[in-house]
């Protein structure tokens, strides 16, 4: 899916590139590629085209991975994004992506002029929070047996292009937990 088959999705419309109220480059990105880094102003909203990216942030002696996202999916430093201070977050590319990105100084202004620009950004950010808030949930009230199951009904076709360590990471537990947690459900 293509960014604009996904605008076009959220708001119920048929709008072609040229329509939009805010241009969009596309960029290949190659595989470990920083596209947000620590303490950085991010100032560009992302779309994955193709690809996997990982945001990851510092905790007490190690990275902890908040997140991986995929195909068809808005990702950013968004709290940065947002207030424009620096962001604690970092966003690599685990593989050789195809990214649509949106630069923070063409969307804002189409927000004040765009009724259809607006909506977006609010629908996208209902379904962001959505999306942390069932995260939290889910760490707080799930084993990591029953996150890692349901991180592979949902996304199984992208598990073999993520390391083990960084999905033990993304779960909160060691990768030898992982592996008997994969061999338990392999057996």
């Amino acid at each position: 899916m293509l960014f604009i088959d996904f605008y076009n999705t959220v708001l119920n419309t048929s709008f072609t590139y040229d329509e939009l109220p805010f241009p969009i480059t596309t960029i290949q990105v190659p595989k470990g590629r920083c596209l947000t880094d620590y303490g950085q102003v991010e100032d560009s909203l992302y779309f994955m085209n193709k690809g996997i990216v990982e945001m990851k942030i510092k905790s007490y002696m190690t990275e902890k991975i908040v997140d991986f996202f995929f195909e068809s999916e808005l990702f950013c430093g968004y709290t940065s994004f947002l207030d424009q201070l620096p962001t604690d977050v970092q966003i690599t590319t685990l593989v050789d992506s195809e990214i649509e990105v949106i630069k923070r100084k063409d969307l804002i202004p189409a927000y004040e002029h765009s009724f259809e620009a607006n909506k977006f950004g609010r629908i996208c950010t209902e379904q962001g929070y959505i999306r942390k808030s069932n995260r939290e949930k889910e760490l707080l009230t799930k084993t990591a047996e029953e996150r890692y199951n349901e991180l592979f009904r949902s996304r199984a076709q992208y598990i073999a292009h993520i390391p083990v360590n960084k999905i033990a990471k993304y779960l909160g537990i060691h990768p030898e937990s992982l592996s008997r947690i994969r061999n338990k459900i392999n057996s």
